[in-house]
């Protein structure tokens, strides 16, 4: 029972960590910063994403599924994007054009709706302008929203494993637990024959 309380613990873990990362920028360049809902049927309206820098300065907002600049420091004007289709489905990652040094740090997307409250961080870490480094961001940017849909069918993946295997791992145990009472039964019918017999 312990290891099957510990593997959905685990289990939670996983999910919660599994789409926060590290993510690798260059100066000039831009990145995605990943931020998903677990939760499957997400309203909108009824959502509310903010993201902050390490400093909790208000980079992003999407207040009731209306996107809001209201507050926005004024170093991320003009420089955060959003993917209003991905919002639909739960993916509220944002795009920071024209990374800096001053850039580098974690941020934090806040997810609250009615049922759940979520948080995701995410490390930026800026590298040296290098055309090779350059050509990486740009596919990072095409592919960002993909990698968002990748991670989480991988975590789907890892939970229905787990889910397998406290199912298989309970199976078991259940199974071992009656051959043993089984045996037992079987043991002390005999020992009460041996004895009655003159």
């Amino acid at each position: 029972m312990i290891s099957c309380c510990f593997i959905l613990v685990f289990a939670v873990l996983i999910n919660n960590v599994c789409l926060q990362g590290i993510v690798e920028g260059v100066i000039g360049g831009s990145v995605v910063l990943l931020c998903s809902s677990a939760e499957h049927d997400l309203k909108l309206q009824d959502t509310d994403v903010h993201w902050r820098d390490n400093n909790d300065t208000i980079m992003y907002s999407i207040i009731k599924g209306e996107h809001s600049l209201v507050g926005q420091d004024p170093q991320y004007k003009n420089r955060v994007e959003t993917f209003p289709d991905e919002c639909l489905r739960g993916n509220f990652s944002v795009k920071l054009a024209a990374v800096t040094h001053a850039d580098e740090g974690k941020y934090i997307c806040y997810i609250t709706n009615p049922s759940d409250s979520q948080q995701k961080t995410v490390q930026l870490i800026i590298k040296e302008s290098k055309a090779e480094k350059g050509n990486k961001s740009s596919d990072q940017e095409e592919n960002g929203a993909d990698s968002v849909g990748k991670s989480l069918l991988w975590v789907s993946i890892v939970v229905a494993l787990l889910v397998l295997s406290i199912g298989l791992i309970a199976g078991f145990s259940i199974f071992h637990l009656r051959k043993r009472n089984q045996a037992t039964s079987l043991s002390s019918v005999s020992t009460e024959e041996q004895i009655t017999v003159p």
